[in-house]
């Protein structure tokens, strides 16, 4: 099973998520420590400390955004279903922009 090492406040880790989602990959969530010393467990894990980490079936780690979007790219064909996916998050992300904006205007 694919694991991967993210945090729920980290950007690049929510579009993996969604990505991995969108192309109907199952994977395990890791969740990553705010501190950078406390991330032993990642860094033995994948040999950086950097999120978002894939770490593969293999054991082979791929790190960073870019490289993980580009190893999907490479690996997993995308599903019929993607677009769906993408579009209704990006529905979801504008609801929640607009309620924490009309919250901030009270």
């Amino acid at each position: 099973m694919i694991e991967l090492w993210q945090t729920e406040w980290c950007p690049a880790s929510r579009r993996i998520r969604e990505r991995l989602t969108e192309l109907d990959v199952s994977y395990i969530a890791r969740q990553v420590p705010v501190e950078r010393a406390a991330r032993g467990t990642l860094i033995a894990a994948t040999a950086a400390d950097t999120i978002p980490a894939l770490v593969l079936e293999g054991g082979s780690a791929v790190i960073d955004e870019v490289a993980i979007g580009a190893w999907l790219d490479a690996h997993v064909p995308g599903p019929e279903g993607a677009l769906a996916h993408r579009t209704k998050a990006a529905k979801a992300r504008r609801r929640e922009l607009e309620l924490a904006a009309s919250e901030l205007t009270r």
